[in-house]
């Protein structure tokens, strides 16, 4: 497969968060804080064929309290032991988010397959690693966010 579906494809986040409370001068403040979240995440493969092109899509609803600014996404054989990191991640494509609350997005990526990719590309399990970026910075990564079977 060509280096773009190696380095940009898609997604899953996990809730981190939690609670501080800070007491000032007799004053109780209390603040939460929490990273982005990923739900309802899904990968749909579907091979090239005739002579159309294959796609990869990846969607998942995103959600943080400030809002969500962006979701980078990677697909990857499982086979290559490539387990990319997050530090990796920020260099990837992003899906494209349509905001449907002030704090959830709806994130999708789809990436257009040729049979001349998919034939360079090793068939069986793929991951997707997802990194998730709030508007306030907090962010979220999944190494293994989803899976799909690639075939040829």
């Amino acid at each position: 497969m060509s280096k773009r579906i190696l380095v940009p494809s898609l997604i899953g986040l996990v809730v981190v968060g939690g609670g501080v409370g800070i007491a000032v001068g007799g004053f109780a403040m209390a603040s939460t804080s929490s990273e982005p979240a990923l739900k309802n995440s899904s990968a749909r493969y579907v091979a090239p064929s005739g002579s159309g092109a294959g796609s990869l899509t990846f969607t998942a609803d995103v959600s943080d309290d400030s809002g969500v600014r962006d979701l980078k996404v990677i697909a990857w054989p499982a086979s290559s032991k490539l387990d990319p990191t997050e530090a990796e991640l920020r260099h990837v494509d992003a899906a494209k988010c349509r905001s449907t609350s002030d704090e959830t997005s709806r994130c999708t990526y789809t990436l257009r397959i040729t049979k001349e990719e998919a034939a360079e590309s090793a068939p069986g399990t793929w991951h997707i690693s997802a990194l998730a970026t709030a508007k306030d910075g907090d962010t979220a990564f999944v190494p293994r966010a989803t899976a799909f079977e690639f075939t040829r």
